[in-house]
């Protein structure tokens, strides 16, 4: 269960590793991690976006925004954040803002006043009059099961969702937000295009990925492992740390050592923590470095039985579509 020689985490510290400020890191991944969906895929119709290869210009403002966030954490504000997916989505709309290119960030269309009908993530400039509608999605799945690659053996370390749940909900509900009656009174034009732009990691067990991803899913995916809390033992690395939710998208960095466990803290740890929250959590295996920690893998351990309440669902999502 070790990391690929030359994996994400390496890359991302080559290009990245001077970036301090915990914010401007996230930012970073946002805007070059690979998609987690293939846009060329027949399968999503053209219907997700990318942000492609970036110009330098975009590289140099982010080594100026590490250096004096201000700007950021001004629009960030105050607020604690507690949901990973809203906490993305500002540093996106700042990134879009700071780049003349943002026309409205979450944008409700009612259709009476206790009635609301969605929300538009992302109304961006499109170029040709009207507006493109950007649904944003960061997300985490674990696969369950590695005989069949499918959207839905992709599960939420929750077991809420599934990818392709996800996905149907995008494309079926959000992307189609634009065309609805309720909408025109809130737009200032009309939306000419609608994608969805997806981030996030995929965790494979054992990390034990065989290197072709699934029809629709980037090869260059960003991805890691899952165990069981009795399979920690076998864990490579020695120095792990529990990352806080708003520390899942970049690769970690700490300015120091707290936080930092060995293999049998981690475990002790985690029986305790799943005696009362059984509840999947992500772990980063780390090293020093100038008295610094920096991530060189990561993955979820989860409770001994989440292996079988995984194929339970999955048994109810293949019973509930015949």
């Amino acid at each position: 269960m070790t990391g690929a020689p030359d994996n994400y985490q390496a890359g991302f510290a080559r290009r990245w590793g001077q970036l301090a400020q915990p914010h401007v890191r996230a930012l970073a991944w946002l805007l070059h991690a690979p998609d987690l969906l293939d846009p060329a895929d027949p399968h999503w119709e053209g219907r997700i976006a990318s942000l492609g290869v970036l110009p330098a210009a975009v590289d140099e403002w982010l080594m100026r925004l590490d250096a004096d966030p201000s700007r950021l954490l001004e629009a960030l504000g105050t607020r604690n954040y507690t949901r990973l997916g809203l906490y993305a989505e500002k540093l996106m709309a700042f990134y879009f803002q700071e780049h003349g290119q943002l026309v409205a960030h979450g944008l409700q269309v009612r259709a009476s006043r206790n009635d609301t009908v969605g929300e538009f993530d992302f109304l961006l400039d499109h170029g040709d009059g009207g507006l493109e509608h950007i649904e944003f999605a960061t997300k985490f799945y674990l696969l369950e099961g590695a005989a069949a690659l499918r959207f839905d053996t992709f599960v939420g370390p929750n077991l809420a969702d599934s990818l392709g749940a996800k996905m149907r909900k995008i494309f079926e509900r959000q992307l189609a937000l634009g065309a609805h009656p309720a909408a025109q009174a809130v737009l200032p034009r009309p939306v000419t295009r609608a994608r969805a732009l997806v981030k996030g990691w995929l965790f494979y067990p054992g990390g034990a990925w065989q290197g072709r991803a699934m029809d629709g899913i980037s090869g260059q995916h960003c991805r890691g492992f899952w165990c069981a809390l009795e399979e920690v033992a076998a864990l490579a690395p020695h120095a792990w740390v529990i990352l806080p939710r708003l520390q899942w998208l970049a690769p970690f960095r700490a300015p120091d050592q707290a936080g930092l466990l060995t293999r049998e803290q981690l475990q002790a740890t985690l029986e305790q923590k799943f005696g009362t929250v059984p509840m999947p959590v992500l772990v980063a295996g780390v090293r020093v470095e100038q008295g610094c920690l920096l991530e060189t893998q990561r993955g979820f351990i989860v409770p001994n039985d989440w292996r079988v309440r995984a194929a339970f669902r999955q048994k109810m999502i293949g019973e509930h579509k015949h």
